[in-house]
């Protein structure tokens, strides 16, 4: 039995999908977007299919209650041999803020990132998460980059 308190940070399974999807829909809340049905269904498929190029997930417990997730993938680079993880989606229940989840998170996908040999680990948030970005500014690096897509 873990120390009350104690964050838990765990593959995702497949009894975990109404968590799963509790978590995912509050992240994509906090954007202001959402999803179809058909994407929560292929995103959690994928989160647990078994090509190890294909999306991952975590979900964070505290005292046995989910309280975090994060999304991650391992995909080549045109500047590097080795491929780079890119970390698409950290999301902390605002009950849990504060408290190492995401820390916990991010570190989780750095140690997998490190197994798979993937030398950097890399994501993006909007300007305006200025709470994640005290945190992401103490374990990370912003870079310059600006990011563009298509009108």
């Amino acid at each position: 039995m873990s120390p009350k308190n104690t964050v838990i940070v765990r593959a995702l399974r497949a009894e975990d999908e109404v968590m799963w999807r509790d978590l995912w829909k509050s992240y994509l809340d906090f954007y202001e977007t959402s999803v179809p049905e058909a994407v929560y269904a292929s995103t959690f498929a994928r989160l647990l299919g078994k090509d190890e190029r294909d999306f991952n997930g975590l979900i964070a417990e505290r005292d046995g209650q989910p309280v975090g997730l994060t999304h991650y993938l391992f995909h080549r680079h045109g500047w590097k041999i080795e491929e780079v993880c890119y970390l698409q989606d950290l999301y902390t229940a605002p009950e849990a803020r504060g408290a190492g989840v995401g820390r916990a998170l991010i570190e989780a996908v750095y140690a997998a990132a490190d197994a798979y040999g993937a030398p950097s680990v890399y994501w993006l948030t909007q300007d305006f998460n200025h709470t994640a970005r005290q945190l992401y500014d103490r374990i990370g690096s912003a870079t310059p980059f600006i990011k563009y897509q298509r009108s």
